[in-house]
């Protein structure tokens, strides 16, 4: 799908996404107008999905995150969009994913404390529609973190 020029681009730009595209262009030996192609192409195509600020939320005094991980009733029509549509409204949850299996539905949820979390467990998270099952999981660490692909 894309040519050696292409990947290398996209080598560069994620080793120092913060980089201009004439460092760009130069570092991935082409002109300034061809990487802005390129890069305009892949937009267009997906393979870029845009730029965006990583935030590190325990520098603003967030220091727990717990995964939860939960297993819904089924039963209902309409159990996962009604879980889903309410799980996007808790601040707090900065990530959601779904799967196949004994699990169906895992939140990353972050808090200042372990009181805070409590107060957004009791009060937010517990009031979600169609929970037939939660566990909880306590972050101690990242071990490795990327988006990086091997390009």
């Amino acid at each position: 799908m894309l040519d050696r020029h292409s990947r290398r681009l996209l080598r560069h730009l994620q080793n120092d996404p913060e980089i201009s595209v004439a460092e760009l262009a130069n570092r991935a030996g082409m002109t300034p107008a061809t990487a802005a192609r390129r890069l305009k192409k892949m937009s267009t195509l997906g393979v870029l999905k845009g730029q965006h600020a990583v935030i590190n939320w325990k520098a603003l005094g967030y220091s727990v995150e717990v995964s939860l991980r939960f297993t819904l009733d089924k039963t209902a029509p309409r159990a996962f969009d009604e879980f889903l549509a309410e799980a996007r409204k808790v601040p707090e949850v900065i990530e959601i994913q779904t799967f196949l299996g004994r699990v169906d539905v895992r939140l990353s949820v972050i808090s200042r404390d372990i009181s805070h979390y409590q107060t957004i467990y009791r009060d937010r998270i517990l009031t979600l529609p169609h929970i037939a099952d939660i566990e909880a999981l306590m972050h101690v660490a990242s071990i490795k973190t990327s988006e990086a692909l091997p390009i």
